[in-house]
């Protein structure tokens, strides 16, 4: 037993050292920039300042944006998909499959689910004991932030992607003419030199690599997949459908960000809903024939788990990267 608290504690350790390493090279691209290129190599006082007032504000915004990525926690499902005491013992001690699957129905029949297993099934959890809201799995860790990318950070991750290629791209534009300069001996300076080769180098290399994730994810949010939808479409009533939350551009945008524009590009919670319910393309292709009262459950609401509870599911709502 203390052995496999041992390894469990050094696998969480390790998997802090993306995070750690993105941390460092942050911080030396801001020491390289501010210190070594803008303090000691540009001598234009004016160019200087402009320099600096605008790496500050898209440093800011880099920093704002990962932290919130990595340290917001994924949403659990409310109490209200978990099953009761009576209805667990029924179905653990039910043996027939059919049975299960008549017994999960009962359980679902006031719950938003619209989504099914591969042969039609309610979608449930084995571990956690409890029915899987839409789009709901459990969570798989993003190496880059040490977190899972869900419902409640995924805007935040996108606002990283995105402010991390502008960082990039800000700092090989204004580093690539005082690169050319030592290049060509106008200027000698070595530590500089070095520190300003460098700093263009990672950054092209980290844009570039930045792009194709970014190109990626937004390609999935103007269709409103998740990568899990995009490589496995999720199964309704009739069948999957890759298409099945796909509101149109706009209104995915909206499901992300929200209908504050003003908030968009700030880390700063504004998606649509609770992660527990999503509009659908076309209700009726997806519709539940158990849920007999949806206005009954608007009117109840959904009954979040608290997020600190010792007693709360590992199985998040999340959009996996």
């Amino acid at each position: 037993m203390a052995l496999w608290r041992g390894l469990r504690c050094c696998r969480r350790a390790f998997a802090w050292l993306p995070v750690l390493l993105i941390a460092l090279l942050l911080l030396w691209s801001y020491y390289g920039y501010v210190c070594e290129l803008c303090l000691v190599t540009v001598s234009n006082p004016v160019e200087k300042v402009a320099y600096l007032v605008v790496f500050h504000i898209l440093f800011v915004l880099f920093v704002w944006t990962y932290w919130k990525s990595v340290f917001t926690l994924p949403i659990q499902p409310g109490k209200k998909f978990h099953m009761s005491y009576a209805d667990q013992e029924r179905y653990e001690n039910e043996e027939r499959p059919e049975v299960q699957r008549q017994i999960l129905a009962e359980i679902a029949r006031k719950l938003p689910v619209y989504t099914r297993t591969g042969n039609g099934g309610i979608r449930f959890c084995d571990r956690c004991q409890l029915i899987k809201p839409d789009r709901c799995h459990h969570c798989s860790v993003c190496a880059m932030v040490n977190n899972c990318i869900g419902f409640s950070n995924y805007k935040f991750f996108l606002l990283f992607l995105a402010y991390s290629l502008l960082y990039c791209l800000y700092i090989a534009a204004t580093v690539f003419k005082y690169f050319i300069k030592y290049w060509t001996g106008e200027l000698t300076n070595g530590r500089s030199k070095f520190h300003i080769l460098f700093l263009l180098f990672v950054a092209i290399m980290f844009f570039v690599s930045l792009m194709f994730l970014f190109g990626y994810h937004c390609w999935l949010v103007s269709r409103n997949r998740s990568t899990l939808e995009a490589f496995s479409a999720p199964v309704f009533q009739n069948g999957p459908d890759k298409n099945g939350f796909n509101l149109g551009f706009v209104k995915n945008l909206q499901q992300v960000f929200g209908e504050e524009k003003k908030l968009w590009l700030l880390p700063i919670a504004s998606s649509q809903g609770d992660g527990h319910f999503f509009p659908m393309r076309t209700l009726s292709e997806a519709r539940n024939p158990l849920l007999t009262n949806e206005e009954q459950w608007e009117e109840d609401g959904i009954d979040e788990e608290p997020q600190g509870s010792g007693e709360a599911s590992s199985l998040a709502i999340e959009r996996e990267t």
